[in-house]
């Protein structure tokens, strides 16, 4: 099949936009296979959508979204992959390049190795075609990853998580940023051209005038926000309001993008792991049980528990006094008591009910006693010896 027409081509012949989503993804994906290879249409395991408003703060919170979820490759602009003169003509105008310039481009771009693991699209999907063509690649990788399922390239063709992360402003807040971006980018230039120093920046058209910049508002609510809604129904979905300060949104998306095992792993890899609690599980409730150990111990083992406080206060408090400017003390005993498995377990919640963490390592020391001179065998006793590390908060202390 002969490779898709670019935009100048199209302009050239008249061709009018295809706007069925199955006509287009077809075309796209039958190319890709025709040269690309069918085992080697291998797309990222994450997909982050990141949409909003003009002037919401895609660009700056990219960069955050990336580290919340891992992701160290570069994130994929959608609309620096549309270069060609006439489609820069269409962004001057506030208008959206036609979708299947952006799919071919973009499922092009995916297929790189870099993306692999995860990858950030800032502006996609912008139309319903669009939105159309994502669920089609989905439907895809899933249709892939079934047909690889028992195969050694199973790790290539894993199911997908589609996280939509929409940033919204007001109309006023929106213009408001893209001029302010404007002059701040025409200042810069200036700075460039006169000193020689640095690299010019692209300037918006529509980051000149308000007329210009309240038009790609309109645009953007007429065209991109009714497909970036139509992802509610679809794919886990995050609506952040971006008119606050920069840390504000920071929190608001940390909140909102946090992993959840239950979404991103393999069925059968949740299942496995299921059984094992959540950390969350267990000190959820974590001071209330300590609290009943300790009093078990003072009702029911009265004795033990007396004399592993008075051991703690008479050995190891003075060891830990004196480190406390590192936060860490380490010491060991040989003492008997900590043969039975209780006392250990008390001398740990008493740490933990005083603000301390500590930590128990036993080791079996094998000492020698005699030898049988005439089979040679040695005889041992064996002697335990506890290591114990405590942790604390350390002194802050003034330097220099």
């Amino acid at each position: 099949m002969p490779e898709l027409e670019s935009a100048s081509e199209k302009a050239q012949s008249g061709y009018h936009e295809i706007k069925d989503a199955q006509v287009i993804f077809k075309r796209v994906w039958e190319t890709f296979e025709e040269e690309i290879g069918h085992e080697y249409l291998r797309f990222p395991k994450e997909l982050i959508l990141l949409g909003g408003a003009p002037g919401a703060g895609k660009g700056t919170q990219t960069r955050f979204i990336m580290k919340t979820r891992g992701l160290t490759c570069k994130p994929i602009v959608v609309s620096e992959l549309l270069t060609t003169p006439e489609a820069q003509k269409i962004k001057d105008s506030g208008q959206l390049v036609g979708d299947t310039d952006v799919i071919r481009l973009l499922y092009k771009e995916l297929l790189k190795e870099q993306y692999r693991d995860g990858a950030l699209l800032d502006g996609f999907p912008r139309t319903r075609v669009q939105v159309e063509c994502l669920k089609l690649l989905v439907d895809k990788i899933n249709s892939l990853n079934t047909e690889y399922a028992n195969t050694k390239l199973a790790l290539h063709f894993r199911r997908p998580i589609i996280h939509a992360v929409v940033l919204f402003t007001s109309e006023q807040t929106s213009i408001t940023r893209q001029l302010h971006r404007g002059v701040e980018i025409a200042e810069h230039n200036r700075e460039v051209e006169e000193s020689g120093v640095g690299k010019a920046l692209d300037l918006r058209a529509t980051d000149l005038t308000p007329e210009n910049a309240s038009q790609r508002y309109r645009v953007f609510k007429e065209q991109t926000w009714d497909a970036l809604q139509s992802l509610k129904e679809i794919y886990h979905y995050h609506f952040i309001n971006a008119e606050g300060l920069i840390e504000e949104v920071e929190a608001n998306i940390l909140k909102e993008l946090q992993y959840q095992s239950s979404l991103e792993l393999d069925p059968k890899t949740f299942d496995r792991l299921s059984p094992l609690p959540l950390a969350e599980e267990i000190t959820l409730h974590a001071r209330q049980e300590l609290v009943k150990r300790l009093d078990a111990y003072e009702l029911h083992n009265n004795e033990l528990f007396r004399k592993v406080v008075e051991l703690i206060s008479a050995k190891f408090m003075p060891i830990v006094t004196r480190h406390a400017l590192s936060g860490q003390a380490n010491t060991g005993t040989e003492n008997p008591i900590f043969d039975d498995p209780l006392a250990i377990a008390m001398l740990i919640d008493i740490f933990s009910e005083r603000g301390y963490h500590a930590i128990v390592d036993k080791r079996v020391q094998e000492i020698p006693e005699s030898v049988d001179l005439n089979s040679g065998k040695i005889k041992c006793r064996k002697k335990n010896i506890y290591r114990i590390q405590v942790r604390f908060k350390g002194s802050a202390i003034r330097r220099g």
